[in-house]
């Protein structure tokens, strides 16, 4: 009888670890494979989405035109990149989303050919971007104005995201200069291109990557929305901690198929630089300079940007933090 009752139990631990697993929600998010996403690198790799009741599937996107098209078209249920490709998703494609959580600064610089000693020896260039009417292009137009190149005075040419604008500079010197974050602008320098500056120094506050989802979905999935964040703000906290900082190098060297040196130059840097705010809160000040950027270089609004409200729903991160 003993063996019975004995048997019985582990087979009830067996079907509830089977039907817990059953019951976790599936997700599809749709990210740029760069470090920008270690919130979600480390809440996969760490368990904190299991932990949640989700199992989220992290899909790269070749470019900003599928992340936004995919969200939009319901491929993906999230999506994390340049926080400017949703307030064009919200302008120009008319799409019912809103941001939900912060991210990074970005830590983008503008890298240049190895010949480039200044940035007016760009002129009449082209220059590699993802898309020329969104998030980084138009902080790339931005940076150039400041220093004297208007837009005109120079070309651009889409590739695709930060490792394709790498991948453009090194295999072909046409493209004189792009947009790269860590760890291709590191990869660059180390190659022996030109470090024309980081854009924060340039332009000032800059909110980077960000999530966003679609408001329908948002509203049908609320507790699992809020699930979500609150295993990114467990992941982003192990990531941060500096004891953690072996296991999280080694986490984003298999994430990025890179040397784990390399990664920890890159970790070191985004550090230093304070790049990754605590618990992925939204730059507010970061944000307003994203609009401001459209109004300025696009000449969207008239060129007076909106209030930010107007793509923010932190209510969702608000009940995430409340309940950690």
């Amino acid at each position: 009888m003993r063996r019975i009752i004995i048997g019985t139990l582990a087979g009830a631990a067996v079907m509830a670890m089977n039907c817990a697993a059953w019951a976790q929600t599936q997700l599809k998010v749709i990210v740029f494979p760069t470090l920008s996403n270690l919130a979600q690198f480390a809440a996969q790799s760490r368990g904190y989405y299991s932990k949640h009741g989700l199992a989220v599937e992290l899909i790269y996107t070749p470019n900003s035109d599928e992340l936004r098209d995919g969200l939009a078209q319901g491929r993906y249920h999230i999506a994390h990149g340049g926080v400017d490709n949703a307030v064009a998703q919200v302008e120009t494609d008319k799409v019912d989303l809103f941001v939900f959580m912060g991210g990074n600064s970005g830590l983008n610089s503008l890298i240049a050919q190895p010949e480039v000693r200044s940035y007016e020896d760009l002129r009449g260039k082209t220059m590699a971007v993802d898309s020329p009417v969104t998030a980084f292009a138009l902080l790339m137009y931005k940076m150039l104005d400041v220093k004297g190149l208007k837009r005109g005075e120079y070309e651009v040419k889409a590739v695709g995201g930060s490792n394709q604008r790498f991948q453009a500079l090194t295999k072909d010197k046409t493209y004189a200069a792009a947009i790269l974050s860590p760890p291709f602008s590191i990869q660059a320098q180390d190659a022996g291109f030109k470090d024309l500056g980081t854009a924060v120094d340039v332009i000032g506050p800059y909110q980077s990557d960000a999530g966003w989802v679609l408001r329908s979905w948002a509203q049908a999935n609320a507790e699992t929305l809020v699930h979500y964040i609150q295993a990114n703000i467990e992941g982003i906290r192990f990531a941060l901690d500096p004891a953690n900082r072996a296991a999280i190098t080694g986490i984003v060297a298999e994430r990025l198929k890179l040397p784990q040196p390399v990664v920890a130059r890159t970790l070191q840097y985004a550090f230093d630089q304070k790049g990754f705010p605590a618990d992925a809160k939204l730059d507010m000040e970061g944000f307003r300079n994203v609009l401001k950027l459209r109004a300025d270089m696009l000449g969207t609004w008239g060129g007076i940007p909106p209030a930010p409200e107007k793509y923010l729903d932190l209510s969702y991160y608000q009940r995430a933090m409340a309940g950690l």
